[in-house]
């Protein structure tokens, strides 16, 4: 091994992440599907394995990197990777699991300390936040682990103690008794992708995470997604959605080649219109894939199905256009003007617009349109909900709530039929739901702390909660005309203190919070991958709003909007918003400054 300096002998801290070393100004952000799990120019092949243990030689911080993705790629072959590191003498430590038992522990690391010993080993202690469980069905669950420290040995692998011998390389002594695998490990030798569920009440698709193994060959992925699908939803979104009937099972392996897959299900039901669903399901599953789909039920074939064909005729969301965007300005909901972008004109009648704090405007069947109003009350400071809909411009009288001391910005919950609209609110640290009648009915949420914020995803059927500074996600049941929340799921980031959340895509939260500085991240609906979009905010988010990129319409990504400190901005390119943006405002009188537009929105 190398020789030790005097700093080394007595300890180097290196510190990994939790804000550390992130730029002073950034406004960064990833495009589509692939960009958050390969890097440029990776393949199928060699590049998606994790490197193997020699691969670092005898240095310190790169052998524990790689120790930490070790257990990436295919399950069964995890124990065998993570025990090539491992000296021969403590192999026996790490007690492997079989099958679906298989679970890799995600870490995020934040800082790691290497001591060195004085018989020429290393002692290493590594902080992390622990983000989830990755399981073999591809789904990261909620952690089970609460170590905030592992601490662990590195010795080289030289035979009878020589030194300097750098193929050699080096081994892990007293290791962990759990498989760890880096968050940075996971997004370098993992595609995440969406798989999809119908929801409860069978109207649209409800997007599920999953993590495939780069390593997995292409050829494989139409049998992984079916094996997804038959498995069944994740544990969070299973209240919200349904899966495939109960004891359906995959016969053989999902086969094929050259553009036409075969898949051989043994499902009950002869169901003409369910199995019409399950088609249009995998097709969505199976992401941008071409080619032909040859469905059979128990051996017994059903018309090929074209993929791009099938997603062409169902589509994942009931929109058509690119979004417009809204601000408010002196109380007034007021069309944004970026030039090029489509502007609109407010879709509300003027006797309506006034007075307002925040909304949220959505296009419904049929050309309606929703609005909810959090208006001013009675007394400064006092909000109440009003909601109208109708065809633009919707016109009073709006239907209002009682009065509260305070209320988030209120959000629909998009639907793919004609059925009247429903939202959701936060009231005085409550969560609602309201109707177009302004009805509002208390959502019970099994939550520690009151809720401040509440976002919905584009498929209406899942949703994201900040309570106590914390960040949830939970599913959304329709069923019956009600709305019903699931258990909410904790997500683990690296974001203190949250204020404000948006859905940014389909899987891809928009997050405002604290690095030790006001900063917007962009966070998995796992929690497990995240992406600092700013970290210059220089206050605190009071309100951010998004349009979640999807497969449906294509807009340019980072299309977020915030406002901090009584000052709006807009992304991609990022600018301030300035009262010359607004349109339909009188002139002002010179020698008068102007007013700041404020809780900007889109409406889509």
């Amino acid at each position: 091994m190398r020789r030790p300096t005097l700093v080394a002998a007595l300890g180097v801290v290196v510190l990994l992440g939790g804000g550390c070393g992130i730029p002073a100004a950034s406004d960064v952000r990833v495009d589509g599907k692939g960009g958050t799990a390969t890097e440029a120019g990776a393949v199928n092949g060699p590049g998606n394995e994790p490197p193997t243990r020699t691969a670092s030689g005898s240095v310190n911080e790169a052998f524990v990197r790689n120790f930490l993705s070790a257990a990436a790629g295919e399950p069964d072959r995890a124990y065998e990777r993570v025990k090539a590191f491992i000296a021969p003498e403590h192999k026996s430590r790490l007690q492997e699991k079989k099958g679906s038992e298989v679970a890799l522990n995600v870490v995020r690391l934040r800082e790691a300390v290497y001591t060195l010993n004085s018989d020429s080993t290393t002692t290493v202690k590594i902080t992390v936040q622990q983000i989830g469980v990755l399981r073999a069905n591809g789904t990261l669950a909620p952690p089970v682990a609460t170590e905030t420290e592992y601490e662990f040995g590195i010795r080289s692998a030289a035979l009878n103690g020589a030194v300097n011998d750098e193929r050699a390389g080096l081994y892990i002594f007293d290791p962990p008794n759990v498989l760890l695998l880096s968050d940075a490990a996971l997004r370098r030798y993992y595609q995440d992708e969406s798989i999809y569920f119908w929801s409860s009440d069978r109207t649209r698709l409800v997007p599920d995470q999953r993590y495939r193994p780069l390593a997995v060959p292409e050829e494989r992925r139409v049998n992984e997604v079916v094996k997804w699908l038959v498995g069944g939803p994740s544990d969070w979104l299973r209240p919200g959605v349904v899966g495939l009937p109960d004891r359906t099972e995959l016969i053989n392996n999902a086969t094929g080649g050259n553009g036409r897959w075969e898949v051989n299900l043994d499902m009950s039901g002869d169901d003409q219109n369910g199995i019409d669903q399950l088609i249009t399901q995998i097709a969505w599953s199976l992401g941008d894939l071409p080619g032909q789909l040859e469905l059979k039920i128990r051996n017994n074939s059903l018309p090929v199905q074209d993929l791009s064909e099938r997603r062409n005729s169902a589509q994942l969301y009931p929109i058509a256009e690119s979004p417009q965007r809204f601000g408010l300005y002196e109380g007034a909901i007021h069309p944004l003007d970026f030039g090029s972008e489509l502007s609109g004109t407010v879709p509300l009648a003027p006797e309506a617009n006034r007075n307002i704090v925040s909304a949220d405007l959505a296009m419904a069947k049929e050309q309606r349109v929703l609005a909810a109003l959090v208006v001013t009350g009675s007394s400064d400071g006092r909000r109440r909900l009003a909601v109208g809909a109708g065809a633009a411009p919707v016109s009073v009288p709006f239907r209002s709530t009682s009065e509260y001391s305070s209320m988030s910005r209120p959000v629909w919950l998009r639907s793919v039929d004609a059925r009247p609209g429903r939202g959701l609110v936060v009231a005085d640290g409550q969560l609602y739901r309201f109707d177009e009648s302004a009805r509002m009915y208390r959502v019970p949420l099994n939550l520690p702390a009151d809720v401040s914020a509440v976002a919905a995803a584009l498929d209406g059927q899942r949703v994201a909660l900040i309570a106590g500074g914390r960040l949830y996600v939970a599913a959304v049941n329709l069923d019956g005309g009600g709305v019903s929340i699931g258990p909410p799921r904790q997500l683990a980031t690296s974001l203190t203190a949250l204020t404000a959340v948006d859905w940014g895509s389909e899987d891809q939260l928009v997050v405002a919070g604290s690095v030790g500085q006001p900063a917007i991240y962009e966070i998995s609906v796992d929690g497990a991958l995240e992406t600092p979009l700013r970290t210059d905010l220089g206050a605190k988010v009071n309100h951010l709003t998004a349009y979640p990129t999807n497969r449906i319409v294509r807009v340019p990504s980072g299309a977020y909007m915030y406002e901090a400190n009584g000052v709006a901005y807009r992304s991609s390119p990022f600018e301030r918003i300035e009262p010359g943006r607004v349109r339909d405002i009188a002139p002002v009188p010179a020698g008068v400054r102007p007013s700041n537009p404020s809780a900007p929105f889109f409406l889509y």
